[in-house]
């Protein structure tokens, strides 16, 4: 009734220079990527910044309503 210490990992030693670290990255984006077409990117940056417009505006809005509510209530208060 021992513990059981499991076996050591094996790791495989790996060349971390800066250099061959963004060599494979420019290989992996070249070769094993799948790249969106054009007018698919397009469409989509409209419909992100649509979106980023309309989440701005409620929540600009919904600052303004809760500052006048605020108000309000401070206004009460005194």
């Amino acid at each position: 009734m021992g513990v059981r210490i499991p076996p050591p990992v094996q790791t495989k030693e790996i060349d971390m220079s800066v250099i061959n670290y963004i060599k494979d990255s420019f290989s992996e984006l070249k070769n094993n990527v799948t790249w969106s077409p054009w007018s698919e990117v397009q469409r989509l940056t409209v419909a992100v910044a649509i979106f980023s417009i309309l989440f701005a505006l409620a929540t600009w809005g919904a600052d303004e309503f809760l500052k006048k509510v605020i108000m309000v209530f401070f206004s009460w208060i005194n």
